[in-house]
């Protein structure tokens, strides 16, 4: 295979990448606190020599999270909590500490605030978020100032990854902080009590992607359908 048909091979891999990005964003357009992602296409240039012209293929392995803000929805759940702004609620998981803008809790039987597969939310100390099994007035205010009956009892955190660039997706919602773990943020984002925010996924953004990705995949695969036939002619005729 010639230069051509490798430049080509390259390209439909990346595209094939931003295909799976594309379905698993339509997948999860009304999944809580999910975050769409995109693909990032990187270009490697070879130098051939003076009497050839340089090679240069592209490859896409790199995702992109999108942070955006997703729209919230009022709920009026008690643990029902939503982040306007930047920030991440924390939560503990069998393999490590986890960011996550889904923010559907409840109260476990022990008052521990948790997800629905039952991983702790931590506060802003990294501890577990206790509210007391007996309470009936719950408030969080926007700081995550947690009360109950009209005492606080706790303050819920709002956390980031030291560096955005290594966070690593962890099933749908939530994200590995990465080497450098998660830090406490100071400021940016505010707790809302009674709400969820929504996917931040556009739906008629990710139909268009999806179109011209496949547009852009078959016109590669019809390049690479008259390459392998001109390489079979060329060696029929040398063959005669």
């Amino acid at each position: 295979m010639d230069n051509a048909g490798y430049t080509t091979l390259g390209r439909q891999a990346g595209l094939l990448n931003e295909m799976r990005s594309v379905a698993q964003n339509i997948a999860n357009m009304s999944t809580t606190g999910y975050r769409r992602e995109g693909v990032v296409f990187s270009e490697f240039m070879q130098d051939l020599g003076p009497d050839h012209d340089a090679l240069s293929m592209a490859a896409g392995r790199v995702r992109e999270m999108d942070f955006s803000q997703g729209p919230l929805t009022k709920t009026e759940g008690s643990f029902d909590l939503a982040i306007e702004g930047d920030g991440f609620f924390l939560v503990a998981t069998p393999q490590g500490d986890r960011l996550t803008r889904a923010g559907h809790f409840a109260r476990n039987a022990a008052g521990e605030l948790v997800t629905p597969q039952g991983h702790n939310l931590l506060d802003a100390s990294g501890a577990p978020v206790f509210v007391p099994p007996d309470a009936r007035g719950i408030g969080i205010a926007a700081d995550g100032t947690v009360s109950a009956d009209g005492q606080p009892v706790g303050q819920i955190g709002l956390w980031d990854a030291a560096d955005r660039n290594q966070m690593i997706r962890v099933g749908d919602t939530q994200f590995d902080p990465g080497p450098g773990g998660a830090d406490p943020l100071l400021e940016g984002g505010v707790v809302l009590q009674g709400y969820l925010e929504s996917s931040n996924v556009n739906p008629v953004i990710e139909m268009t992607r999806m179109i011209e990705v496949q547009r852009a995949y078959e016109l590669g695969q019809s390049l690479l359908d008259r390459e392998d036939e001109r390489i079979r002619n060329v060696v029929r005729t040398l063959g005669q």
